[in-house]
């Protein structure tokens, strides 16, 4: 019994070290895996908005800050460190004619530079644009649900006159402009601070230099209300051309002149 047992742990001591061997003749046989290089990506020092800035803001230094940006993606308007090391001085005061996010590389053709010739609803009018005011209330202005920036269709709403005895007038309401811009709720250009509901007195829209004689002169036929328009209708909003053609039909009905 003896002489059965060292032999069977000889040979299992025997199978233990040619499985060790053949294990280590494989790990001896393996090639070893190169690392990945790494991608160096070329930066470049951009400047950028530090936190949202609204259309119509004046900056500052603390609204900006130079950021890293990939070379190769690097637009052109982008204004670069290496370009102009100065930037956020010489941008300090110039106004914002659209807003920027936070992280939003800086256009100057975002910007204008006043130097305190004009303020700044003269600064964000684009070129051909008129800005004009005219009176709202909860009733005529969505309940205060406009905001700067949105889309509105203006609308006259028009009662018979209380020396017409026919009898036969009766109320009436017409779009005289559509797919207007609101740049200003009194004295409110942007959204600030969470602020979801203006309620103000006074609109301010932009619209073109015939438009403007329409809507002055609509205002002492009726009575204006602003109507709020979807985003995916501004988006889809009617032409210049079509803009013009509406004011023509309506400076004939209204009698305003059509002189340039």
């Amino acid at each position: 019994m003896k002489a059965a047992r060292i032999l069977v742990l000889t040979v299992a001591l025997a199978a233990g070290g040619a499985a060790a061997f053949l294990v280590g003749g494989e790990d001896e046989k393996k090639p070893e895996v190169a690392a990945a290089p790494v991608v160096q990506f070329q930066t470049i020092y951009v400047l950028i908005a530090k936190a949202d800035i609204g259309m119509g803001t004046a900056m500052s230094g603390q609204d900006l800050q130079w950021q890293a940006w990939p070379a190769a993606t690097t637009g052109e308007s982008y204004i670069t460190k290496k370009d102009k090391p100065n930037a956020i001085e010489e941008l300090n005061g110039a106004i914002t004619r659209a807003p920027f996010t936070a992280g939003e590389p800086i256009r100057e053709a975002k910007l204008i530079r006043t130097n305190g010739a004009a303020g700044y609803m003269a600064a964000i009018l684009p070129s051909g644009m008129r800005a004009v005011s005219t009176e709202i209330s909860p009733e005529t202005g969505a309940g205060g649900f406009i905001l700067p920036n949105d889309r509105v269709d203006v609308i006259l709403s028009r009662r018979p006159k209380d020396n017409d005895k026919s009898g036969g007038a009766m109320p009436s309401s017409e779009t005289i402009l559509t797919n207007v811009r609101v740049l200003a709720i009194d004295q409110t250009v942007e959204e600030k601070n969470g602020q979801r509901v203006v309620v103000g007195k006074t609109a301010t829209l932009e619209i073109a230099p015939r438009q403007a004689e329409t809507l002055t002169q609509s205002r002492q036929l009726g009575t204006l209300s602003l109507a709020l328009r979807s985003l995916l209708d501004a988006s889809k909003g009617e032409t210049t051309d079509d803009n013009d053609r509406k004011t023509d039909i309506n400076t004939v009905r209204f009698g305003v002149s059509n002189s340039r």
